[in-house]
C-alpha cells in the first residue's frame, strides 16, 4: 500500500517554491519582474535530487513498517474468520481484542508518520529547508545585483504569461552550481 506519492514536494504547501518581494524597492519605485520555473530546479539541481532519493529511502521504510502491521492485522482477520467457530469464547475474545490493538496501533502509524505535520513531513522539510534557504540566498543575491523588485515562480500558477527573457532560472542553475 502507497501512503505518498514518492515526492516530498507532496508536502509543499501550495505547489509553489520561491517568492520573494524584495523589500528594498517599493511598487512605486522602478524595479525589474522575473521569475523562475522551481520544476527547472528541482530537477536539474544535484542537491533536490539528493535529497529526493534519500526521503524516498525514507518513505519505502515508514511503508514496509506498515505494510508488515497490515499484514499481521489481515493474517489475523484471516485466522479468526476460518477459525472462529472452532475457538473457545475466551480464545476468540482475546484475538478479536487483540486484532482491534493491532488496528488502532496501525492508524496511529499511518497518522503519526503520513499525516499532516506527521513525521514524513517533517523530515520533508529538514531534507529541504536547507535547499530551499541556499535557492532563496542565490536568487536574492541576483535579484538585488540586477535590480528585480520581484521574483515569481511560475510553477505556482499565478502567473498566466511571462516573457522568456524574465526567467532567471539559468542564472540561478549557475549561481548555484558554482557553489557545489
Amino acid at each position: 500500500m502507497k501512503f505518498l506519492k514518492k515526492s516530498f514536494w507532496t508536502f509543499l504547501t501550495g505547489g509553489a517554491l520561491i517568492f520573494i518581494g524584495l523589500t528594498s524597492f517599493s511598487f512605486s519605485q522602478e524595479g525589474k519582474l522575473g521569475y523562475i520555473d522551481s520544476m527547472r530546479l528541482r530537477a536539474e539541481y544535484k542537491e533536490f535530487e539528493d535529497a529526493q532519493a534519500q526521503f524516498d529511502k525514507d518513505i519505502a521504510r515508514w511503508e514496509t513498517e506498515a505494510d508488515s502491521m497490515r499484514k499481521e492485522i489481515d493474517s489475523l482477520q484471516t485466522d479468526l474468520d476460518k477459525k472462529g467457530l472452532l475457538y473457545s469464547e475466551t480464545t476468540k475474545q482475546e484475538k478479536e481484542d487483540k486484532l482491534e490493538s493491532l488496528k488502532t496501533k496501525y492508524q496511529q502509524f499511518v497518522n503519526k508518520t503520513f499525516g499532516p505535520g506527521g513525521t514524513a513531513e517533517r523530515r520533508n522539510s529538514e531534507l529541504t529547508k536547507p535547499i530551499i534557504d541556499k535557492i532563496n540566498q542565490v536568487l536574492e543575491k541576483i535579484a538585488v545585483e540586477n535590480n528585480y523588485a520581484m521574483v515569481f515562480d511560475s510553477v505556482s500558477g499565478n502567473i498566466a504569461y511571462a516573457n522568456k527573457a524574465l526567467d532567471l532560472t539559468d542564472q540561478v542553475l549557475e549561481e548555484l552550481k558554482k557553489s557545489e
